[in-house]
């Protein structure tokens, strides 16, 4: 067998573990997201916001801004504490592309364009969506929602 006929080698995605989490002082309101990114030997944590946001915008904004961090398609394990998110990309999202981004009632999907983008990204990836239960000690989410609060803080109080 030549060089040219040997099967090719399947290289391993990095694994990577995403915890992610929104913030808002109000809502809409100041807001913030914070992602914290993990793989053996590596972490990264991640924070901004807007000015004049809502809670939801933040949280997708969150996994979003962390999917699109990411140089290489990856293996990737997104905790969140947002039903909203875990939802949307596990049971809702394709109903909602195949009615044209529309409600099963006909109404506009709120932050399709948000949605939009978050799908393209996890297309690049193997993503498994974990929903955890927020402000309950799990260090992950608490960390992330750390890193969401320093986000508002970044934008000030409006």
């Amino acid at each position: 067998m030549t060089e040219s006929q040997a099967p090719a080698a399947k290289i391993a995605k990095p694994k990577v573990t995403i915890y992610t989490d929104g913030a808002c002082k109000g809502n809409p309101g100041p807001g913030g997201w914070g992602a914290w990114l993990s793989t053996p030997g590596h972490e990264k944590e991640m924070f901004g916001g807007e000015a004049n946001t809502t809670n939801n915008r933040m949280e997708l904004t969150a996994v979003i801004e962390a999917l699109a961090s990411l140089k290489r398609s990856c293996e990737i394990t997104v905790y969140t504490d947002s039903e909203y998110v875990r939802k949307g990309m596990t049971e809702w999202i394709s109903g909602w592309q195949r009615r044209g981004w529309k409600t099963a009632d006909g109404k506009p999907v709120k932050n399709a364009e948000l949605w939009q983008r978050l799908d393209a990204l996890r297309k690049l990836h193997q993503v498994e969506w974990r929903w955890v239960k927020g402000h309950a000690g799990d260090p992950g989410n608490e960390r992330a929602d750390g890193l969401a609060n320093k986000g508002v803080a970044s934008v000030g109080r409006g």
